[in-house]
């Protein structure tokens, strides 16, 4: 019995670190206000959203920075859209 309690221990422990690793987002990376999802930057496949239009100047000057600072929060970002003239 004492096996079986620790096992679930473990599996509900992993299932919370994967949602919180899972989190969308929902503050800006560069001045931490609550994220506007008009206002976004594309950069690496990804879609980084800020509060204000203040904050894009800065996150397109260096969106990777921002990419890796929301990631090592555990944020999972949305996925820019492909153009549709893209060719395959």
């Amino acid at each position: 019995m004492k096996k079986l309690i620790t096992i679930v221990a473990m599996v509900l422990a992993v299932c919370r670190i994967n949602a919180a690793e899972s989190q969308k987002q929902t503050v800006c990376p560069v001045m931490g206000g609550k994220i506007n999802t008009n206002l976004f930057v594309d950069a690496e496949g990804k879609r980084i959203y800020v509060c204000c239009p203040d904050c894009l100047p800065e996150l397109k000057q260096n969106p990777a920075k921002y990419i890796r600072k929301l990631e090592q929060q555990g944020v999972k970002l949305d996925a820019a859209p492909k153009p549709a003239d893209a060719k395959k």
